[in-house]
């Protein structure tokens, strides 16, 4: 399995986390286990190096199980929330814990050769920029929300959030509710399960912030991955996708 990680244009760099490249070239399929990260994705799949489907995945709020078929091969855009706003400009809240299929021409990908793939992190990057140039300025509360989210990893409380924002904490979880099909609490519960990941992989089982104690972490922890801190640090078979991916970096 070979798992690559390239950067977004400066421009781009409030909406998109990332772009990732997946190549499973074996016979063999593999069983892999997603856990949420906070972030939803554009994937582009491919099937012996031809174009077999073009999807959006939503918010995951659990673990989801996946199996990657031989001679598979996915590019993925890991999107930030504020991307719904001012790249997709639409909800995403129906397909929370779920994937919609798109058109395969979405965004004219056919038209990119994803064998060279420094050019196709420049497609998407020009793609997505121009989208931008159309689009009206970013809400400057929503854009200040959102810093505020990935710096604090979702440690702040909800008034906090509001408060520093200066938008109430009802509006907030309506936008959030509306937009993405979860409140922000349920979000920041996951930011805060996503920053423990790279301390997990290192075999750092107890929490080094945002968790009152050890039995705090890890009921939280359940909740949204389905496994214990021992049981993710372990990563058995390499059965955790990000973690597994943690190792490359």
């Amino acid at each position: 399995m070979i798992y690559q990680e390239f950067q977004p244009d400066i421009r781009l760099i409030d909406l998109v986390k990332c772009y990732w490249w997946f190549d499973h070239s074996g016979a063999e399929h593999h069983h892999y286990t997603i856990l949420p990260d906070g972030c939803f994705d554009l994937l582009v799949h491919f099937k012996n190096g031809a174009l077999n489907e073009v999807s959006l995945t939503g918010l995951w709020t659990k673990q989801v199980e996946v199996t990657i078929d031989s001679n598979t091969q996915i590019f993925g855009v890991r999107f930030k929330l504020l991307a719904v706003d001012n790249i997709f400009r639409h909800s995403i809240a129906s397909v929370c814990d779920s994937e919609l299929k798109l058109e395969n021409d979405y965004w004219q990908v056919q038209r990119n050769n994803f064998s060279e793939l420094h050019s196709t992190v420049g497609f998407f990057n020009n793609t997505m920029i121009r989208i931008l140039e159309r689009s009206k300025a970013f809400d400057e509360k929503k854009q200040k929300l959102f810093s505020l989210l990935y710096q604090s990893n979702g440690g702040l409380t909800i008034e906090d959030y509001s408060q520093q924002v200066f938008w109430s904490a009802r509006q907030i979880n309506r936008y959030f509710s509306q937009r993405f099909g979860l409140s922000l609490k349920v979000y920041c519960n996951i930011l805060k399960c996503a920053a423990s990941y790279p301390n997990l992989q290192q075999g750092r089982l107890y929490p080094e912030e945002n968790y009152f104690d050890q039995s705090h972490f890890i009921k939280a922890l359940k909740k949204h991955t389905g496994s214990s801190p021992g049981e993710l640090s372990s990563d058995k078979n390499d059965r955790f996708l990000q973690l597994h991916t943690l190792k490359d970096k």
